[in-house]
């Protein structure tokens, strides 16, 4: 495994597994599957209703903790500083564990400075390791990051070989923050990654699927990648990818494939925002 340094010396995997869409039902399992493939980070989020399911998976898979890389994400609902700081108590609760290794805001909407005041005080109480956030593009970033008195250690945004987040690099660099790309291999409008004659093509050099040579390239960019999978051989696949290194024509060929730079979703469109607020506020 490969690892990054956040802007606080904490050191975080390069490869992870998402639980996005991960059944309740069918969540222990598959991070149970994951943890014997070899991950180590397990991303989720209170939304994702699976929280349990992560905690009791690496709870009876006998892994250290310290040897595991937990994320999760505060939802709106939960927005502001009281009830931010009560939903981190309950996802420590659900995750069964004393402390989470990141903690991300999931939207840039509601109270996200009173959510983020509860997650410093749970920083340094020791019940956060890192924070970040999560679906912040680059207007809202900056006005969030320049305000706040502990800088965002990630941004999670949609990134992959057809939205690479390119434009952002700047505005993330001035504050020392690393990105965590949802949707590695596509996802919500950027199809056709496992399918590219290119990376595919790329990949036959090597001995690799396209897949695997998408999540290579982001990996390669500092990029931590989450790929997310219900079936065991697939989930292996995708960690397999720390065995070759692609050339610079490599990259620069892959970099051609950018489509929609800042991602397939607007996040500042006033609908999806309207529906977020009126559904989940």
């Amino acid at each position: 495994m490969e690892y990054i340094k956040l802007s606080n010396g904490v050191e975080m995997p390069l490869l992870g597994y998402g639980v996005f869409q991960v059944s309740p039902d069918e969540c222990e399992r598959c991070v149970s599957d994951a943890l014997n493939v070899g991950y180590r980070l397990i991303d989720t989020a209170q939304a994702y209703a699976n929280e349990e399911g992560v905690g009791n998976a690496w709870r009876k898979s006998g892994i250290k903790r310290e040897d595991l890389f937990l994320v999760t994400k505060v939802w709106i609902s939960n927005a502001g500083e009281e009830k931010a700081y009560k939903s981190i108590e309950e996802s420590l609760r659900k995750l069964q564990t004393e402390y989470i290794d990141l903690l991300l805001i999931h939207q840039a909407y509601g109270d996200v400075f009173g959510t983020w005041r509860a997650m410093e005080r749970a920083y340094r109480e020791g019940k956060l390791r890192a924070i970040g956030v999560s679906n912040f593009q680059s207007g809202r970033f900056f006005d969030f990051a320049h305000y706040v008195e502990l800088k965002p250690m990630v941004n999670q945004l949609q990134c992959n070989a057809l939205a690479q987040q390119t434009g952002i690099e700047p505005i993330h660099a001035e504050f020392g923050t690393k990105v965590m790309a949802w949707g590695p291999l596509g996802g919500q409008g950027a199809e056709g990654i496992v399918k590219s004659e290119l990376l595919a093509g790329i990949g036959a050099k090597y001995g690799k699927t396209a897949a695997q040579v998408a999540l290579r390239w982001l990996t390669q960019r500092g990029i931590v990648a989450i790929p997310k999978s219900t079936h065991k051989e697939r989930m292996a696949q995708n960690f397999d990818i720390f065995d070759f290194t692609l050339n610079a024509d490599d990259m620069a060929q892959i970099a051609a494939l950018n489509q929609q730079d800042a991602g397939f979703v607007n996040f500042g469109d006033p609908q999806f925002v309207k529906y977020l607020i009126e559904n989940y506020g």
